[in-house]
């Protein structure tokens, strides 16, 4: 997979949140028959992972197609930490599996995003071992 693309109702307010996850703005398309294409990336990845869609006469009013997002993060506590300092609210963090934290927020558009920090040594993503 590429990337995944969010409608938005207010580009300024989703660019702003997405910001303070880490993401930066890398391009963006003005116009196209969804509106105008924002595309982010986050500062370790070397390409876009997030598209965030934008057109005013099309706001968003469902955002139930979308169960949630997952950003990886080396250290949960301390993202946590400064996302408040930038005004986003995290819930407290879990363990929901061996050495797995997790924790979630909510952006201005209502989608879920899932924060996870691995154990040591886990692989930058999940594999077949995690269901083993």
């Amino acid at each position: 997979m590429l990337h995944v693309g969010l409608r938005v109702t207010d580009l300024e307010r989703s660019f702003a949140f997405y910001s303070a996850l880490g993401y930066a703005v890398l391009g963006g398309v003005p116009e196209t028959e969804f509106g105008s294409l924002t595309m982010l990336q986050l500062p370790d990845d070397p390409f876009v992972s997030l598209e965030l869609v934008h057109d005013p006469a099309r706001p968003v009013k469902d955002v139930s197609a979308v169960n949630h997002l997952v950003v990886q993060v080396d250290d949960l506590e301390t993202t946590i930490a400064d996302l408040a300092t930038r005004g986003v609210t995290a819930e407290a963090p879990a363990e929901p599996g061996p050495g797995i934290r997790t924790s979630w927020l909510t952006d201005p558009d209502g989608y879920r995003i899932e924060l996870v920090q691995w154990p040591p040594g886990h692989p930058a993503g999940m594999t077949a071992a995690d269901f083993g």
